[in-house]
């Protein structure tokens, strides 16, 4: 039988190609689908966003084992039923219409993973509607909305003002080169992250609140 402790161990390793093996046969084997999930996936991540919040971890290591537990993930998903994942929160997040940077956008994505997070990136350029669509689908508690552009900034407010409309109870989180605290407050954003490490603190802090 797998050992899910070492599922888990790989995870924080970011040995993506044992992660994905190693649940591939402890499924084949019988064990508990969500035993594997909540003893061995999430459990190891959470560890890997530890030691990050420490210092004992830096980007690339947050970034592997993302890796490896997406690729995990994978394995597991087509047996999962809807509510088996207890993650930290839910997370729709793309950047906003008429802007095509992604790169920040990818590395929080990562980061929330890491941290727990069950993230659906939608992409760049996004309409507003579209952010609504996804966030009904993936019944998200959290949206995250970039724009690096001054010339893509308002886009935001959109997304908000859209979000408010449909009466989705999940709140919108903004960031990007060009957005501040002040234009987040202006705009009615219900959080502002400067940066890929202070996203993740804010998502937990409005998941929780």
């Amino acid at each position: 039988m797998v050992d899910l402790i070492k599922i888990k161990d790989n995870v924080i390793k970011g040995e993506v190609d044992e992660v994905r093996d190693m649940v591939k046969k402890a499924v084949d084997e019988g064990q508990e689908v969500k035993r594997i999930l909540n003893e061995a996936l999430l459990p190891g991540i959470s560890i890997v966003g530890d030691k990050y919040e420490k210092g004992e971890f830096f980007l690339p290591e947050m970034v592997i084992a993302a890796t490896a537990m997406r690729e995990g993930l994978k394995v597991l998903s087509p047996f999962l039923a809807p509510g088996d994942i207890e993650a930290a929160g839910t997370v729709v997040m793309g950047t906003a219409k008429g802007d095509i940077h992604d790169i920040g956008k990818s590395i929080v994505g990562t980061m929330l993973e890491g941290a727990g997070f069950m993230v659906t990136d939608i992409g760049v350029d996004v309409d507003p509607s579209k952010f609504v669509e996804a966030a009904k689908e993936n019944n998200a508690n959290l949206i995250g909305v970039s724009a690096l552009l001054t010339t893509t900034m308002m886009g935001l407010k959109d997304v908000i003002e859209t979000v408010k409309e449909a009466g989705l109870k999940a709140k919108v989180m903004v960031g990007g080169a060009s957005i501040t605290q002040e234009f987040a407050d202006e705009i009615g954003a219900d959080g502002y992250a400067p940066d890929a490490s202070s996203a993740v603190k804010k998502a937990k802090e409005l998941v929780k609140g």
